[in-house]
C-alpha cells in the first residue's frame, strides 16, 4: 500500500486480485489475505493493525471485517 491511498482504494485493489485468483480454481483463504495486509499497511494504521492482531483471531477473521477496522 502507498501512503498517499486511502483504505478504500487499497481495500478495492485487494478485493478485485483476490476476485480474480478466485476465478482461476485457486484456494484463497482469507486469512492469508488479511495476513499480507496486515504488513503491507503503511505507519498510519500500524496501531489498528496491532489492535487486530492482538484482540482477533487472524485466522478466523474475514477480509471485510478487517477493512471495515482500518475504516473506522
Amino acid at each position: 500500500m502507498k501512503d498517499f491511498e486511502t483504505i478504500k482504494e487499497y481495500s478495492i485493489k485487494l478485493l478485485s486480485t483476490a476476485n480474480m485468483i478466485r476465478l482461476l480454481d485457486r484456494d484463497l483463504v482469507d486469512s492469508r489475505i488479511v495476513k499480507k495486509i496486515l504488513v503491507t499497511v503503511p505507519e498510519k494504521y500500524k496501531t489498528s493493525s496491532a489492535s487486530l492482531e492482538n484482540t482477533k483471531d487472524l485466522s478466523k477473521i474475514t477480509l471485510e471485517k478487517v477493512l471495515h477496522a482500518f475504516k473506522t
